[in-house]
């Protein structure tokens, strides 16, 4: 049997419709108070993905075929954590892809640790 292609836009709204919902029914499952923002934050981003399948205008705020911004999935994340009980999403932790790696942060030597430092000439 053969599966009907899949239209990336169409998945791309289910994706963002599921993922708004479930940050909702988080948040109402766990007795969190949303703000007054973040209600119709959820609100009105859920009401723009189904009227035009996406929530943003701007081509230049998210990637192609997407259904939110960059920002709108940041704040999404947000309020998913705040739901969790979670500190904000995306500030440090495992999911944490720059800067310092903080597991070997003590055990590593500048530059490599060949020999450099320390006052000594190597002839």
């Amino acid at each position: 049997m053969k599966r009907k292609s899949v239209d990336p836009r169409e998945a791309a709204k289910r994706a963002a419709l599921n993922a708004l919902r479930r940050a909702k029914r988080a948040a109402d499952k766990a007795g969190i108070e949303l703000s007054e923002w973040e209600g119709e934050f959820l609100e009105s981003v859920t009401q723009r993905v189904k009227t035009y399948g996406r929530a943003f205008g701007d081509p230049d705020k998210g990637a192609p075929g997407t259904s939110l911004s960059v920002m709108q999935g940041v704040k999404l994340k947000e309020i998913s954590a705040k739901a969790a009980g979670k500190d904000k999403a995306g500030k440090g932790g495992a999911g944490r892809r720059f800067g310092p790696n903080r597991r070997n942060s003590g055990s590593r030597k500048p530059f490599g640790g060949r020999g450099h430092g320390g006052g000594e000439d190597e002839v």
